[in-house]
């Protein structure tokens, strides 16, 4: 790979363009993608170095945008990590189900990351990369939230990642959840937001006004149903399913009714600092012939203990 950057002039057409639309294009990339390469620091306009903030620039005609040499993201591959643990709780044909614990992310972001599910289940199923999206994100069917522990899914050949895939498209995959809010909730309900994201990093989802979700650009409809499973002097377990996927829904909604997760710090922080994180555990996911189930993780059930007030 030669070591010179790559210069891209803007032309006439492009002109008025956002900096991150224009290296997608350019690049064949996707949004997302030329972010996380503009926070990598490779990227200069007119031989000023910019970063992620700048990815809503405008570009103008003639400007010079280089762009120093970097892996492809089709061709980028998960560092294999035999050491890391990694708890596989049921597995099938072309998928597996394996117990996510609180503050290990999902995939890397970049070659040289490790740390995450990913990297632990590449080592012991190599079969995996290249499934799916490939790349960063191989077998990858869905996302679980750092903190969040609790089962999620993998596919091992792309036959199976497709009809998974299309499960999720559908809402026709079973979610459950329990989670651990303030306050007393009693019986249960359904509920349904529209939500949008306001923050991309660190990430924070709101609620959005009528007038924004009349417009509906942004916006998602999220919609979830609750029941209480057992109520504490200030705090209640509760049972969600969700029947659609955004970025934090369930966090969100409980903040907004007034009762947000224990430990939250994005949307309650007023709440105990002691909690470590969100009190929240996928506990089953299953679809068609696919099941996966995954026990209170070890802080999530020792904070149920405190509630009910054990030695």
């Amino acid at each position: 790979m030669s070591d010179a950057p790559q210069l891209l002039e803007v032309g006439p057409p492009e002109a008025g363009r956002r900096l991150d639309v224009f290296l997608a294009e350019r690049l064949g990339l996707s949004r997302a993608q030329t972010r996380r390469l503009l926070g990598r620091g490779v990227v200069q306009v007119e031989g000023r170095a910019v970063a992620e903030a700048a990815k809503g620039l405008t570009v103008r005609a003639g400007e010079v945008v280089a762009v120093a040499p970097f892996t492809a993201p089709a061709a980028m591959r998960v560092r294999p990590d035999p050491g890391a643990s990694l708890r596989i709780v049921a597995e099938g044909p072309g998928w597996l189900a394996v117990d996510k614990p609180a503050g290990v992310p999902v995939h890397p972001l970049a070659e040289e990351e490790g740390g995450t599910l990913l990297n632990a289940l590449i080592a012991r199923h190599p079969e995996v990369h290249g499934v799916g999206e490939g790349a960063l994100r191989s077998g990858v069917v869905h996302r679980l939230d750092v903190d969040t522990s609790g089962v999620m899914l993998f596919a091992t050949d792309q036959e199976r990642w497709l009809r998974l895939r299309q499960g999720f498209a559908e809402h026709r995959v079973e979610k459950v959840y329990r989670a651990i809010v303030r306050g007393r909730l009693e019986g249960s309900g359904e509920i349904v937001l529209p939500l949008l994201l306001a923050r991309h990093r660190p990430a924070r989802v709101r609620v959005a006004s009528d007038a924004e979700a009349s417009r509906a650009r942004g916006v998602w409809m999220s919609s979830l149903a609750w029941k209480v499973l057992e109520l504490f002097a200030d705090a209640t377990l509760i049972e969600v399913r969700p029947r659609t996927g955004f970025l934090h829904q369930i966090r969100v909604t409980f903040a907004h009714l007034g009762h947000p997760l224990v430990g939250d710090r994005t949307y309650d922080v007023s709440g105990p600092r002691e909690a470590g994180r969100h009190m929240l555990h996928a506990a089953r996911v299953a679809f068609e012939d696919v099941e996966g189930r995954a026990d209170d993780a070890e802080d999530f059930a020792a904070w149920l203990d405190r509630l009910r007030g054990a030695p």
